[in-house]
């Protein structure tokens, strides 16, 4: 088996504050676009070959199975991702809170964190040179 991609969907209440994150901020696309009445239910996000996928709860429970849907609303995800120049993120990231501060890890990243407007963690993180 090979795997071709693996792809994160962020559950949400609302997609739209977060669009501007993803594509304002960070530069990602949007791919796909799904309506759930007046609103978004679906989005992806795209950047080369990353992407991220957000649905929104009723969206969920609409679609899943019951057993889905009741554990979708339990916590927060983490994204760790890898950029190749983590100071442009930081410009970009400028006036967001940074819910872990800029620091270099023990395993050789230079990383911060921030929370989107959905209560998801998102790290971003690049490799220092080794000494």
């Amino acid at each position: 088996m090979n795997v071709k991609r693996i792809t994160p969907v962020l559950l949400v209440n609302e997609i739209e504050p977060v669009l501007s994150f993803w594509i304002d901020r960070l530069g990602f696309t949007k791919a796909i676009e799904v309506p759930e009445g007046g609103k978004i239910g679906f989005v992806a996000f795209q950047k080369g070959a990353a992407e991220v996928m957000y649905q929104t709860y009723a969206s969920v429970e609409k679609d899943a199975p019951p057993s889905m849907s009741a554990a979708a609303r339990k916590g927060p995800t983490y994204l760790y991702l890898e950029v190749d120049n983590l100071d442009a993120v930081l410009a970009a990231m400028k006036d967001v809170k940074k819910v872990m501060p800029e620091r270099t890890a023990f395993y050789g990243m230079r990383e911060f964190a921030v929370r989107d407007s959905g209560g998801h963690f998102i790290t971003f993180a690049q490799r220092v040179p080794a000494p």
